[in-house]
């Protein structure tokens, strides 16, 4: 009986959340699903039944299976990679006490505190072709001003460069975590041994703290995968569409 008592506790416990997440999360992927097989247009409330041609057009359209795909699955690929390895060197260093370590924490953690839009918006400035401070510079060492942002790869690169810079200090936090609650036991029989740094890392604290990275990375990737704000703010998926990714292909066909 105690056992039953607890269980119904603990689902008591989750009932509000799954409530919540049946609500706003299943619901609205069902409702979905189902437009998916209508010609559904905002203005014909017919929602007529197609079956699988929404599919078959997609998957046989050149623009997504050789521009938005590639784009898509480069931009989670660099993108999570780049602020993992970011993350990872900034939590190292952080881990040892230094002065001034809780100001550079602080400092580090500013970017969470920045809207993606308003990052890009700022960024986009920074890169202008004839207002931006990196012209301004490159001009005046001698170098000619690009056009960053009506260049594929360039454009490409700079939507990278803002979401690693927003997303490394979350890698940061969360690894730093991690290393300060691994065992200190190890580390020591290391240090007494005279193993050098690259050993350490390597034998002992990259093992120790893979599931937290792992964890990390997949929570990190499937937002990768639907980043729509900074690319739609940054670029539209333009130069063309160069740059369009998996939910600016979804959007723009949904509603524009």
């Amino acid at each position: 009986p105690m056992f039953g008592e607890q269980q119904r506790f603990v689902l008591l416990l989750i009932a509000p959340a799954a409530l919540l997440m049946l609500l706003f999360q299943v619901v609205p992927i069902v409702i979905g699903a189902n437009a998916s097989f209508r010609d559904w247009a905002l203005y014909n409330p017919k929602k007529v039944w197609v079956g699988l041609a929404h599919y078959h057009s997609v998957i046989t359209d050149p623009a997504f299976l050789y521009v938005v795909l590639p784009n898509t699955f480069l931009f989670m690929v660099l993108s999570v990679l780049g602020a993992l390895v970011t993350g990872l060197a900034l939590a190292l260093l952080l881990n040892r006490p230094f002065p001034g370590q809780k100001v550079v924490q602080t400092i580090l953690l500013v970017p969470l505190m920045v809207a993606p839009v308003i990052a890009a918006i700022m960024i986009r400035w920074i890169f202008n072709d004839q207002f931006g401070i990196v012209n301004v510079v490159l001009e005046a060492i001698g170098l000619d001003g690009q056009p960053w942002l009506v260049q594929r790869w360039s454009a490409f690169g700079i939507i990278l460069l803002t979401d690693i810079w927003l997303w490394t200090p979350w890698f940061t936090l969360l690894l730093l975590a991690g290393l300060q609650s691994l065992p200190k036991e190890p580390f020591e029989a290391a240090a007494i041994d005279g193993t050098t740094t690259w050993r350490v890392f390597r034998f002992l604290t990259l093992p120790m703290l893979r599931p937290v990275i792992v964890v990390c990375v997949v929570i990190r990737a499937i937002d990768a995968f639907r980043t729509f704000d900074i690319v739609w703010t940054l670029t539209g998926g333009g130069p063309g569409r160069s740059t369009e990714l998996f939910s600016l292909y979804a959007y723009v066909h949904a509603f524009l």
